[in-house]
């Protein structure tokens, strides 16, 4: 691809993602019972949570200042926390392998 050789996109990140990430963490920590946690269904579980929250991405010094006020939004932690959980249970029930 011709763009990618013209220009740097070094910069350019999903800051939710990050923040995804955290939560899931916590969530699958803080489960009682069992839940898979090979390699498959907690990188299903990330990127179904992440395909349903909305992406925070920048690309500059000003961007990420964006983002980190956008992740500080409770309206926002709330629907990452909503997001998480029903990618847990949703995988837990229906894991990525036999």
């Amino acid at each position: 691809m011709e763009l990618l050789s013209k220009y740097d996109f070094e910069n350019l990140r999903n800051e939710s993602e990050g923040h995804v990430l955290a939560e899931l963490e916590r969530q699958i920590n803080a489960i009682k019972g069992e839940i898979c946690r090979c390699n498959d269904c907690i990188v299903d579980m990330a990127a179904m949570a992440l395909n349903n929250v909305r992406p925070l991405y920048r690309c500059s010094i000003l961007g990420t200042l964006y983002a980190q006020e956008a992740m500080n939004d409770k309206v926002y932690a709330e629907n990452v926390r909503d997001a998480v959980w029903e990618a847990l249970i949703k995988i837990k029930k229906n894991p990525s392998h036999e």
